[in-house]
């Protein structure tokens, strides 16, 4: 598997090396665009999940300060291993496929290909519903208001089915986007501000905090290719949401140039990231614990960021597969859907199904894509000047799109 995920990698971003030269100046504008605040909002939230709020405390950082078990990661300090795992260069793989389904994608029709749309609805539906595992998985080490901090208890599971069933609702109509997008990132941008004052943190010891993600970009190439096996499922991770994530956003670049689509990627989302988990390193570092309010709080905002990316997970492959709510019905899709998400997501909490089976599928579906263009839409592709000529600048589209 290392092999195949570093293959991936390498090829992932000599295509983004290669769409970025040769489409430097091109204006991309999605089907129903937006403003750049909105696009932004609507990426960062849909593309992270709830491990963004629930790993670093839990897991992550303990993990990556004892280099005695692992020595690994020993070259650099447990925030820039964080932020390298979750930031700026790795966001270069929505950058490839938001710029593909937005301006070559409708040229190619790959993803319209039977067979390979089945494939990618496969892999859409079963990274929604890890998703859902991890919230489950996790959420009992914020809600010990609840249970003892580790065991999972029918409550859990309770609340994973309704966060579930709200998403089905929510994906019915695509109004819901801005509003749980723009809405889920000013909740978050709450949480680090709270969680900054419970710290009494001075802004002076934040800057001596954050200025460890410079171990990030001083070390930014031993990032490229997989550390530890740890590492290894994160990359498995960033491929299988990698399509569907360009699938879904791409409709709603709103005429940046190609270069700028790429940078936007790369630099705003990993802002707010580098704050989070600098506030949360501090935590670390100084042995500060969350009390209940901090918890219920981090459990809200990882309950917007799972809503979040099953709406529009869920709306992307009931799109693709013409099982809409207009044709069945809103009441049989929110509940076919909610428990055809949440009978998966047990299976992920139980180890049966694994989200590097689902990445390594990615690379595949990549690999694949590749060759059917060299083989019959070079010259098409080759010829690509602009995005589709339906595509217009009109920032109102989404108002009248359900």
């Amino acid at each position: 598997m290392t092999l195949l995920i570093s293959f991936g990698i390498l090829l992932a971003f000599a295509l983004v090396i290669f769409c970025t030269v040769k489409w430097w100046n091109v204006s991309v504008v999605g089907v129903t665009p937006v403003p750049l605040f909105t696009f932004v909002a609507i990426l960062f939230t849909s593309g992270l999940d709830v491990g963004l709020i629930m790993f670093p405390l839990a897991w992550d950082f303990p993990l990556y300060a004892d280099t005695a078990t692992e020595p690994a990661y020993g070259f650099t300090n447990p925030l820039a291993l964080e932020f390298g795992f979750w930031g700026f260069l790795i966001w270069g793989f929505y950058f490839l496929t938001t710029f593909y389904f937005c301006v070559i994608e409708p040229r190619v029709k790959f993803f319209e290909i039977p067979l390979v749309k089945l494939i990618n609805n496969i892999v859409i539906i079963g990274t929604c519903a890890f998703t859902g595992a991890l919230f489950l998985v996790y959420l009992p080490y914020y809600a010990t208001f609840i249970g003892d901090g580790e065991t999972v208890i029918p409550a859990f599971y309770v609340v994973t089915f309704l966060v579930i069933l709200f998403a089905a609702f929510s994906s019915t109509d695509i109004k819901y986007v801005r509003i749980l997008s723009v809405g889920s990132t000013a909740l978050f941008l709450t949480l680090i501000l709270g969680m900054w004052a419970y710290a009494g943190m001075g802004f002076g010891e934040f800057l001596g905090t954050a200025s460890n993600i410079g171990g990030y970009f001083a070390n930014i190439h031993k990032f490229v290719l997989p550390l530890t096996e740890y590492h290894e499922f994160y990359l498995f991770w960033w491929f299988a949401w990698s399509i569907m994530i360009g699938q879904f956003t791409s409709r709603f670049v709103g005429g940046l140039k190609t270069w700028q689509v790429l940078a936007a990627l790369l630099i705003f989302p990993s802002i707010p990231l580098g704050i989070w988990f600098s506030v949360l390193y501090y935590y670390h570092l100084n042995v500060i614990a969350t009390t209940t309010m901090i918890n219920v709080s981090m459990a809200v905002v990882g309950i917007i960021f799972v809503i979040n990316s099953f709406d529009s997970l869920i709306r992307l492959y009931t799109d693709n597969l013409n099982l809409t709510a207009k044709r069945f019905g809103t009441v049989p899709y929110v509940i076919g859907n909610a428990a055809v998400l949440f009978a998966l997501t047990l299976a992920f909490q139980s180890q049966w199904l694994q989200i590097q089976w689902i990445g390594a599928v990615v690379i595949g579906l990549y690999v694949a894509c590749l060759i059917y263009i060299v083989a019959t839409k070079r010259s098409e592709v080759m010829a690509i000047t602009a995005s589709p000529e339906e595509n217009t600048l009109d920032f109102d589209k989404i108002e009248a799109v359900h």
